[in-house]
């Protein structure tokens, strides 16, 4: 098993898809389990999603995060788990930078709609 964890901000919209998954919105029951089943899979193998291309890494990520490394992770309903890879040889692990949806994907990563 390896480390998954999540940046302050996705952390903060986690726990609140979380307890609105728990009122019992459906839409945030929904993406909350698909959220889960990605982190599921980073936790079994942190290079499940495809690496993106230095030259295609929003500007954005480096400035906030200091990532020199993205990669993104498919899920259900065109939804993309936004990641980075940390560590060495021996110990890696992921750290999630949000979750997007199809169209915030696009913009954020200069796409057309």
């Amino acid at each position: 098993m390896h480390e998954v964890s999540l940046s302050p901000e996705f952390n903060k919209e986690f726990v609140e898809l979380r307890a609105k998954a728990e009122k019992g919105n459906g839409e945030a029951r929904y993406l909350l389990e698909i959220v889960e089943k990605g982190l599921a899979k980073l936790m079994t193998s942190p290079e499940a999603g495809k690496h993106v291309p230095k030259r295609l890494i929003p500007k954005e990520y480096v400035v906030k995060y200091g990532v020199t490394n993205l990669w993104k992770l498919n899920l259900d309903s065109y939804w993309r788990l936004i990641y980075t890879l940390e560590g060495d040889r021996v110990k890696l692990y992921a750290i999630v930078l949000e979750v997007l949806d199809h169209r915030r994907y696009n913009r954020k990563f200069g796409y057309r709609s």
